[in-house]
């Protein structure tokens, strides 16, 4: 079958190749998934250029790729839960074959029922945004008449947090630039600000939750508008020590980490804050609650655009832009 590789860290293009690898063997817990669709996250670029070679290093050729939608063509023997033919979609585990490929073998506790009202292409833009933002809000504690600020709204993981944050019965701040506001009104935020237009720092006070998609100086900056005994939880700013630990990085690395999270761990303090740095995990169950959010309408996919599988090095190079107006997806069809 023909699967994409990364082939040494670097530039995308040089580093990338599509190689015929055999297909994927399957244990008894795992089943065999045809790949329909697999879209495309800000860590795929990530992981090629090497940015993400502190926590793990790669063994070359490796795979790339954690979303997908598919069709259950075989399973193990111990799989229960799903028939051949079923359509599903997942986030994969880190330590599963890349979804950039036609075929994968994944653990069936990762593996959710694709949303019925959903093209392939549309559920396979959920997984990965779905549950890194469910996840950061259970760690945040989200309850309904929460204040929330959830930065960059018109991106893969903003869109969706928006919806769901809504869902929870959150009043929802959010950044955009001027081009995006009305349709990430449309999504449902009670206060879109305009970035090119206005400081979000001299709107916003006292929320409760910020939800860091950023990094940098929006990290340590949310501390200036939230409440006391407030949240933060971040996918892009410095990793805690809890985190930092789970990651299984070494000493050395968690001590400089350490040293470069001085402000924030200061900041954290003088507020009473909570502060998170999430790593999602792989979870069917979760998917399955997502998925019912979607079919009773609460939450739609957001796509911004659509590459064949041919042109998967044009379309990472296109995400790592950051300008995207919800998911990029791959038709490996």
């Amino acid at each position: 079958m023909k699967a994409l590789q990364i082939m040494g860290y670097g530039d995308i293009a040089k580093n990338v190749e599509f190689n015929e690898v055999e297909t994927p063997r399957f244990s008894e817990n795992q089943v065999l998934i045809e790949i329909h669709a697999a879209s495309i996250n800000p860590i795929d670029f990530k992981i090629i250029e090497g940015a993400m070679k502190s926590i793990e290093k790669l063994s070359f050729p490796a795979p790339v790729g954690f979303d997908l939608a598919g069709k259950v063509v075989d399973k193990g023997d111990m799989v229960t839960d799903f028939n051949l033919g079923d359509e599903v979609f997942a986030r994969v585990p880190t330590d599963a074959p890349g979804t950039f490929a036609e075929m994968i073998a994944v653990d069936h506790q990762a593996v959710c029922q694709k949303p019925s009202n959903l093209s392939y292409i549309e559920a396979a833009s959920i997984p990965l945004v779905g549950l890194t933002t469910v996840q950061s809000f259970q760690k945040a504690q989200l309850k309904s008449g929460d204040k929330v600020l959830i930065h960059a709204g018109s991106g893969g993981v903003g869109s969706f947090a928006i919806q769901y944050a809504k869902t929870k019965g959150a009043y929802v701040y959010t950044t955009t630039s001027s081009k995006n506001v009305e349709w990430v009104k449309d999504l449902g935020a009670d206060r879109v600000i305009d970035y090119k237009e206005e400081d979000y720092l001299e709107i916003i006070e006292e929320v409760d939750i910020v939800y860091d998609t950023l990094g940098g100086d929006y990290t340590k900056d949310a501390f200036k508008i939230l409440k006391d005994g407030g949240s933060v939880v971040s996918i892009a700013g410095d990793p805690d020590n809890e985190t930092a630990k789970d990651l299984g990085l070494n000493g050395l690395i968690r001590f400089l980490l350490k040293l470069k999270r001085f402000k924030l761990d200061k900041l954290v303090k003088e507020k009473d804050a909570y502060y998170k740095f999430v790593m999602m995990h792989a979870d069917g169950a979760q998917l399955d609650e997502i998925k019912e959010l979607i079919e009773n309408n609460y939450i739609r996919a957001i796509i911004d655009r659509e590459y064949p599988f041919t042109e998967v090095a044009k379309a990472l190079e296109y995400v790592k832009k950051g300008h995207t107006e919800g998911k990029v997806v791959l038709n490996m069809k």
